[in-house]
């Protein structure tokens, strides 16, 4: 069972989706900030719910972090050819 929005919800959906077209790199935070900035009284939690019931995602670059630097040298893996028989004796 869905529970309708209430309509002051609805305006703020509106308000969200307005703003959203203009900014798609808007975020609930920085969302949040804008609709206190118009007299809004939200809290983030409130506007990343209604962001996520309207399928709202911020649209920004991912970090490439498996991605290795070109001039980055690539260093040879020296236990490629070793047989490991047992444990190191360090205790």
């Amino acid at each position: 069972m869905t529970r309708s929005e209430t309509a002051e919800n609805l305006a703020l959906m509106r308000v969200i989706d307005e703003q959203f077209l203009d900014t798609p790199w808007y975020g609930s935070r920085q969302m949040m900030r804008h609709l206190r900035w118009l007299g809004y009284a939200v809290n983030r939690k409130r506007v990343r719910r209604l962001m996520g019931r309207m399928g709202l995602q911020a649209v920004y670059q991912k970090p490439k972090t498996t991605v290795p630097h070109p001039e980055h040298k690539i260093w040879p893996y020296l236990l490629q050819d070793m047989v490991i028989r047992r444990a190191c004796g360090f205790r």
